[in-house]
């Protein structure tokens, strides 16, 4: 046999052994989003990147039951009963139950502690939940900025 034709037999069989290895290789498109999304999560971990969580409930009815029912005791975010347990971002990091995030306002303000009275029974859940938006919100930005407008 001619060198040209076992060489275009080499290339046939090559290239037919390429084909079905390539049709025996399937990429299974499902994980290869898993990871993609775990590495990009791992680089927002690693970039030290805090992303909040979505808070629940609506800041601008919050801020008008707080205005309602809680400027009494925290104006700007103070508090006149017990100083130091202010609605500061540090403060809440410290002193609230479960640290600070609305799931742990909405517990203080549904069943009250210490001087804090409870408000279940007298604001809904909703309110309650627009209430801890408006205290978590306003904690991140500061008081004196929501104040200084």
């Amino acid at each position: 046999m001619p060198y040209y034709y076992q060489h275009k037999m080499k290339c046939v069989i090559t290239l037919s052994v390429v084909i079905v290895s390539v049709n025996s290789f399937s990429i299974n498109y499902k994980e290869v989003a898993k990871v993609a999304k775990a590495g990009a999560v791992a680089a927002v971990i690693a970039s030290g990147l805090v992303i909040p969580p979505a808070l629940t409930g609506n800041f601008d009815e919050g801020e008008k039951i707080f205005s309602a029912n809680y400027t009494a005791c925290h104006a700007i975010g103070q508090n006149v009963i017990m100083p130091d347990k202010t609605l500061e971002k540090e403060a809440l990091d410290t002193y609230l139950t479960g640290g600070r995030n609305e799931d742990a306002v909405k517990t203080q303000v549904t069943n009250g502690k210490n001087a804090m009275p409870a408000f279940k029974g007298r604001l809904s859940e909703n309110d309650i939940a627009n209430v801890a938006t408006y205290v978590i919100s306003t904690s991140e930005s500061g008081w004196e900025e929501l104040f200084d407008e």
